[in-house]
């Protein structure tokens, strides 16, 4: 294994209620970046949040090197090699994603929508979709072959479900709000990465996702789905999700121009305890939804 890798814990919370006798009961859901990882264990039964962290890989260069960072931090965490989960949920952050109409969707053709917007490489990647819960719509989505292989090594006795990041914020969007009969825009800003959900009562109208490196970038991208989808800037709500703070340059240069601007809350369908305070209720909002997406 190469030295060059490592893994640096930024978040850490468990409700004391988590019994490790009780895994076969939970879900268990980790989110895998480029360069950071995210867990998040919930109680089947109850849907109640018990555990969450937040990990930073450090040293990542390419899929190699990411497995490195990941294997080393799995065989250094108590929780993360057991095999005995309810079920186990791998959700994969990725710029190679297509959002297809269920009623135009067929399963050969996946590979055919993912390459109108995404050069996949076929000699090193998979495409995976998604049949979407509450929306009639697939997420088509590209997969290192290497690191799913290293995940079902990972969970040889378990049937592990892989979703996109994407998914995760969409069923959580769509269960979270009431989605009046205006059009509402949902942000979720995440490490150098926008993402903008558009909906209207229960549909989906938009979803995409930007790299951004500087404030401006925020504002031009968030202004280029206004204009497309014709919102309103006096009128139109916008929530924000994500590692941002509320008093940060980025949300500062959006008041300027959306007046309708606020931050959203936990999902009101996840139970979390006290423990769990001191994390910013409009964080991680991706990670606590994957326990949704059957």
């Amino acid at each position: 294994m190469s030295t060059g890798v490592s893994h640096s814990l930024n978040v850490q919370a468990k409700a004391q209620r988590f019994d490790v006798d009780d895994l076969h009961n939970y879900s268990l859901s980790v989110q895998v970046g480029i360069r950071d990882m995210q867990l998040c264990i919930t109680d089947s039964a109850d849907n109640a949040l018990l555990m969450l962290e937040d990990h930073s890989l450090e040293g990542v260069k390419s899929v190699n090197t990411r497995i490195q960072a990941l294997e080393k931090l799995f065989s250094q965490h108590s929780l993360l090699q057991a095999g005995f989960w309810a079920n186990v949920k791998i959700c994969l952050k990725s710029h190679k994603f297509a959002l297809v109409p269920q009623t135009l969707f067929a399963p050969e053709g996946a590979m055919d929508y993912l390459s109108i917007n995404s050069e996949v490489k076929s000699k090193s990647e998979d495409v995976n979709y998604y049949k979407h819960i509450s929306s009639d719509s697939v997420n088509v989505f590209a997969v290192d072959r290497k690191l799913i292989k290293w995940v079902e090594e990972t969970y040889p006795s378990q049937k592990v479900q892989l979703i996109h990041q994407g998914s995760a914020l969409v069923e959580g969007i769509l269960k979270y709000d009431d989605h009046s009969h205006e059009k509402m825009m949902f942000c979720n800003i995440d490490r150098g990465i926008l993402h903008v959900v558009v909906t209207l009562k229960k549909d989906i109208l938009y979803y995409n996702q930007f790299a951004v490196r500087e404030s401006q970038d925020y504002l031009r991208f968030v202004m280029l789905v206004f204009k497309e989808l014709e919102l309103n800037q006096k009128t139109t709500k916008l929530l924000l999700w994500g590692m941002v703070k509320q008093n940060s340059p980025h949300v500062a240069l959006l008041r300027k121009y959306i007046r309708n601007i606020s931050f959203g809350d936990r999902p009101t369908y996840l139970k979390v305890g006290y423990e769990f305070d001191e994390i910013p209720e409009h964080q991680y909002f991706d990670v606590m939804n994957v326990f949704l997406c059957d």
